[in-house]
């Protein structure tokens, strides 16, 4: 049998592999939270009505229920990253994202087709969310599988690098749009349908490059095994699974806390302008892709599970004050501080939660154990914390929310201190 600890790949063909394998994630989320930055601008083409928090809510609704897809195309992806191969599930998993970028990208508005027009939107966003529910555990399990083992925390941050960075080409899409090339009108009647077209351009990119994507030795070692990734041999690992669910919890609404919900945040409660939040949403993007392979280093030092607790201690005690102040603050530069203070602590989750699950499954499982128990989770709870907050704000109790959030992340803290260590996980060299 090989094994990840004699991978097939050299070194350069390694990082080559890490590049490519990564690169397609960027793509996903940058189509993904597209939906989400430009939503400000289409949310009235597709929902009418005069209350701009009601059309929000209503586009929130539709980016909520593209999450519930994720469970499915966790399972479909990972009994075809366990079955046939990581490079299948990653070619599959970015045509889908083009298709239904290309589609929100030609959909006619609600003046032009009536209902049809959220409905067509809502399709698309449920082939993003069935896509992404694939990309993630695929995505995971390839870094991992193909990083060295003294780096596997390192390697596998870039997963997160470039999530952060596709929510960040986003956003600078959107400043060019904004401050460059069209006024606010445009952006409104036609120019939000500018970067769902580049996000299906580019997956067609990454679509060419995945093609002649290495397979992981992990995977070459398992391939004629009975069962992989089917249910019954997930839930003969319950204990990694209720983990997976367990550490999810909390790092995923914090996650979407401070990307997909910080713009509408900034400028819903703390009142800043469009430019202002889009601007402030850009750098602590930056910031928080910067941390990711620092962090992720420093996991292969001191292991995974004393990030994860320190990550449940800071959040579980700052994330309400920290929402707090900055809903109260008027000034951008002071929401800044507040947002990186914040990825300060996020941070010490994102880049390393996804090679934790990871090590805790075998390789004939090691995508669907991933994949479907963390998608089910984000399904529930990640997806959802924007259209929570967004309620609670239209309910007149916004700092409801925050409390919520804190006492998820401490539900998660509580399985991060009672946890094994990961790093030195035997699943993975086997």
């Amino acid at each position: 049998m090989l094994s990840p600890e004699k991978p097939l790949l050299d070194e350069k063909a390694r990082i080559g592999a890490i590049l490519v394998g990564s690169a397609g994630n960027l793509v996903e989320w940058y189509d993904f939270y597209v939906y989400s930055a430009f939503s400000l601008y289409f949310a009235d083409a597709f929902f009418p009505g005069d209350d701009p928090v009601a059309q929000m809510l209503s586009a929130s609704g539709v980016f909520a229920l593209g999450f519930f897809m994720r469970p499915l195309g966790a399972y479909i992806f990972g009994r075809i990253g366990d079955g046939r191969g990581r490079r299948a599930a990653l070619m599959l998993s970015v045509f889908l994202m083009c298709a239904g970028s290309l589609i929100i990208a030609l959909a006619p508005t609600y003046a032009a087709i009536g209902a049809g027009a959220p409905a067509l939107l809502l399709f698309a966003r449920l082939l993003q969310g069935a896509s992404l529910g694939g990309e993630y555990g695929s995505s995971a399990v390839y870094l991992a599988e193909t990083a060295t083992p003294s780096r596997r925390g390192f390697y596998s941050s870039f997963q997160y690098v470039t999530m952060i960075a596709g929510q960040l080409l986003a956003l600078l899409v959107l400043l060019l749009l904004q401050n460059l090339l069209l006024d606010d009108r445009a952006l409104r009647d036609w120019g939000w349908r500018i970067p769902f077209a580049i996000g299906a351009l580019l997956a067609i990119v990454i679509l060419l490059m995945r093609r002649d994507l290495a397979e992981t030795s992990a995977f070459e070692a398992v391939k004629r095994e009975a069962e992989k990734g089917s249910l019954a041999a997930l839930v003969a690992h319950k204990r990694e699974t209720a983990t997976v669910v367990g550490l999810t919890l909390g790092g995923t609404i914090a996650f979407y806390v401070y990307t997909t919900y910080m713009q509408k945040f900034l400028k819903l409660s703390a009142g800043l302008s469009a430019a202002e939040t889009t601007w402030i949403s850009a750098g602590s993007l930056l910031f928080a892709l910067l941390l990711q392979p620092l962090y992720g280093a420093l996991s292969d030092r001191v292991g995974r599970r004393p990030m994860l607790i320190a990550f449940g201690v800071l959040g579980a005690l700052f994330t309400t004050p920290l929402l707090m102040a900055i809903g109260e603050t008027r000034n951008a530069w002071t929401a800044f501080a507040l947002v990186c203070l914040a990825w300060l602590i996020v941070g010490l989750y994102t880049s390393i939660n996804a090679v934790v699950k990871a090590e805790l499954f075998p390789a004939a499982i090691r995508v669907t154990g991933v994949a479907l128990p963390y998608a089910a989770t984000v399904s529930l709870f990640g997806g959802s914390a924007e259209y929570v907050a967004l309620w609670l704000k239209a309910q007149g109790h916004e700092n409801w929310f925050y409390w919520y959030a804190s006492a998820a992340i401490f539900v998660s803290l509580v399985v991060y201190a009672t946890m094994p260590e990961t790093r030195n996980s035997a699943q993975m060299k086997s």
